[in-house]
């Protein structure tokens, strides 16, 4: 039997159950969620992948309703090519965004008073709200079953088979017990007397406890209730090793099975659950008292909701989420340095993936086709998207604490590069191009810090409108980046800084410019966010938070272009303080080079330059000591200074850089400026971050020093000249021209002979 014959004999299963069920039921809805509303999803929860065979990979790709008749399935426009490819013709797609949402189509195609089941585990209280309010026109109603019927046809549902482990207070930066401490004071700001927790990654946050059970992200299954005396972890007792039960006991946390949670909110509800005392603190009694009401986050699934009673409970953002996202300085620490030996790894594999296109598509190359179509083909090893991703992933394996990707990477050719969460298969992924643009966005997860980069590239000659392109993206990437901002500043408001420079030609993209991301947890980490559209929590960024940075540009059927870097923010130093706000800025901490032949300088302000060659001698300076000499030669050349050509500002015309021996001289100043005389630039000035003035770019003379000073300096070794004759030494290392004029003065003195590494 083939696949598509077999779902199609799942869906006469789980019909026959849904008329034999008491209620009989009219309709079927299977989300993609699991029992936490989990952005990825363990193997064993991916319920409508197993009834529809359709693959998208985050919780938001999908949703499918079974009626008697009808099989339907909404995806929005990231996965829809993917899901009619995938999906045999006994479904019918609806696209998210363009077609009526499901709540919608119920009302408007079943009958009055139709029942409507779904796993209350598997939806969370906002959406059951929003289906039950659809649902009252025509007096529906949104049953809760019992049981999940698809896990009743999924005969060989796999198995959970990890266990949660410690996470040590040196990598965490704050004992259980802090954490707990603060928690309380929210929960009493709030007159609450508990709160249930559900999502993972706040649970595994709050107990410094990491698991293995989803793929990607280091979280256990398992829930918390806390209140003002007492806290409770709910988790399979059979993944409980010794040390996680000494553990929990030691922090007076009361280890339940995790199929007590919700027995034991109803004993919440009633203020008769009791549980361990905590730091030497009495029994929960009864609880009821001016702190009477129950926190829980709008994301808690319904099955827990609905053991409260209304009046019990105050749904509020989780206070978890806000601190979780707010880094202490461990974590922050932590995080720096993951990114320091991620982007090792990512230039380690730039180097290689230069090597092998040149190796197998460039000089030892050869052609095929017929003349005039000819087309270079590879020798003998073939690079697809799915190759080199592996090959990524094996230079992150070699590194100190790495655990694992923190997502699927987006490894992608041409126009595979347009579709925002392409997820390439060995059995139909593309072949690298030296035509084509190659995109790669991954992440990996290390005890330290998770990390999520992008980066676009070119392996032969780009065209013009590809680096326009590129370069306005970088332009957008730059303007939030060194964005200053008053505290309480949402994302929503810097979101235009990243669009404007696209928005200038015409161009934009569809998705939001930034997320936050976990330490050693989620990649996509909330509450805040930078995006276009405006949070209905709609959190002020803060000192400490975590954000990414990911402009990006798409073209349809030809290529798609993303930059992202991992920002810190953190307080900025500003002139004045108006209004006592106290004002931010952000710190990068992805380190990676920029592909220089993607930029078009002319589309750059001198600032603009100033960032890049300032990153790009921070990447020389913070990832050579981690490069073999190979590596360190691709990161020199891949970071040399970009500048402006000839003839592209202030006059300065096409014969300029053709410069004779004796003008090299007047503007240098002579023998004077090598022996240290009166034309000579004063080494000991204040030359700024990267040894030069940088500013100076706007100068015609300054750019004519830049763009002669190697050659120049060769030249006087040619002649003979005792004093150049240190300088080709420093010539083959990392900061190489753009720091001629210092050099220059400084070439006979002791300090040539051993030159301290330039900022």
């Amino acid at each position: 039997m083939s696949a598509a014959a077999g779902r199609n004999a799942l869906l006469d299963e789980l019909r026959a159950l849904m008329a034999a069920h008491s209620p009989p039921l009219h309709a079927l809805v299977v989300p993609s969620d699991d029992a936490h509303q989990s952005e990825y999803v363990a193997e064993r929860d991916k319920r409508l992948q197993f009834i529809s065979g359709f693959t998208g990979i985050a919780r938001s790709a999908g949703l499918a309703l079974i009626t008697m008749k009808e099989a339907l399935l909404w995806t929005d426009g990231r996965y829809f090519l993917q899901a009619e490819k995938q999906l045999s013709d006994h479904w019918e797609l609806m696209c998210m965004g363009e077609d009526p949402p499901v709540e919608v189509w119920i009302a408007d195609n079943l009958s009055d008073e139709a029942v409507i089941g779904i796993n209350p585990w598997c939806i969370s209280v906002d959406t059951a709200q929003r289906y039950e309010h659809a649902f009252s026109k025509k007096h529906q109603t949104l049953f809760q079953l019992s049981s999940d019927l698809v896990d009743e046809v999924w005969k060989d549902r796999p198995l959970a088979n990890t266990q949660p482990v410690v996470h040590p207070v040196e990598f965490a930066g704050c004992s259980v017990t802090g954490k707990l401490k603060e928690l309380r004071k929210k929960l009493l700001h709030e007159k609450a007397r508990g709160i249930i927790i559900a999502a993972l990654d706040e649970v595994a946050w709050l107990y410094n406890i990491r698991g293995n059970d989803v793929h990607y992200s280091p979280v256990v299954h398992s829930y918390s209730i806390v209140t003002l005396h007492s806290a409770f972890f709910y988790v399979d007792n059979r993944k409980v090793s010794v040390e996680v039960q000494s553990y929990m006991s030691e922090n007076g946390i009361d280890i339940r099975d995790y199929n007590m949670v919700q027995s034991d909110v109803s004993l919440l509800a009633s203020g008769q659950l009791k549980g361990s005392a905590v730091n030497g603190s009495s029994h929960e009694g009864n609880g009821m008292n001016d702190n009477s009401k129950i926190l829980i986050d709008n994301s808690c699934c319904l099955a827990l909701y609905s053991k409260l009673d209304e009046d019990q409970v105050l749904i509020l953002q989780s206070p978890v989420a806000l601190s979780k996202a707010v880094k202490n300085p461990v974590e922050l620490d932590g995080l720096r340095k993951a990114h320091i030996r991620d982007g090792v790894a990512v230039v380690q594999y730039l180097a290689w993936l230069d090597n092998q296109m040149q190796e197998n598509y460039g000089a030892s190359g050869y052609f095929s086709g017929a003349k005039g179509s000819q087309k270079k083909e590879h020798v003998e090893v073939k690079l697809t998207e799915v190759s080199v991703s592996d090959k990524l992933e094996g230079f992150r394996a070699a590194k100190e604490y790495f655990k694992g990707p923190s997502f699927p990477m987006i490894s992608a050719v041409g126009p595979n590069a347009t579709i925002l969460h392409y997820s390439p298969e060995a059995s139909s992924c593309a072949e690298l191009d030296t035509d084509k643009i190659y995109l790669f966005d991954t992440g990996a997860q290390y005890l330290d810090g998770t990390t999520d980069i992008t980066r676009t590239v070119h392996f032969g000659k780009p065209s013009e409108h590809e680096k326009s392109c590129y370069t306005a993206v970088l332009k957008g990437h730059i303007a939030l980046d060194t964005a200053v901002f008053p505290n309480g500043t949402t994302g929503h408001a810097l979101d235009i800084l990243a669009r404007t420079p696209l928005w200038k030609s015409g161009l934009d993209y569809r998705h939001g410019t930034g997320h936050g991301v976990g330490s050693y947890l989620t990649v996509h980490e909330g509450p805040h966010q930078i995006s276009f559209r405006p949070s209905a929590r709609n959190v002020p960024l803060q000192a400490s938070m975590t954000v990414t940075d990911e402009p990006g540009y798409y073209q349809d059927g030809s290529f798609g272009i993303r930059l992202e870097n991992v920002l810190i923010v953190q307080d900025a130093n500003t002139k004045f303080n108006f209004g006592d706000k106290g004002y931010l800025a952000f710190e990068h901490i992805t380190w990676a080079p920029y592909q220089t032949k993607l930029i078009d300088a002319t589309l750059l302000a001198p600032a603009e330059i100033e960032w890049v060659n300032t990153y790009h001698s921070d990447c020389r300076r913070i990832l050579q000591p981690y490069l073999n000499e190979q590596e360190k030669e691709w990161l020199r050349k891949a970071t040399e200074p970009i500048t402006l050509g000839a003839g592209e500002e202030d006059g300065l015309d096409e014969e300029a850089e053709v410069v004779e021996d004796d003008e090299e001289e007047a503007v240098l100043g002579g023998e004077d400026a090598v022996n240290g005389g009166a034309g000579c630039v004063d080494p000991t000035a204040d030359l700024g971050h990267q040894g030069f003035p940088l500013k100076a770019h706007s100068s015609p003379t300054t750019r004519m020093i830049i763009s002669m000073s190697s050659r120049w300096l060769r030249a006087m070794v040619a002649r003979g000249n005792a004093a150049a004759a240190a300088v080709p030494k420093v010539l083959t290392d990392d900061d190489c021209y753009l720091f001629m004029p210092s050099l220059i003065c400084s070439a006979t003195s002791s300090a040539m002979e051993s030159p301290r590494p330039l900022r």
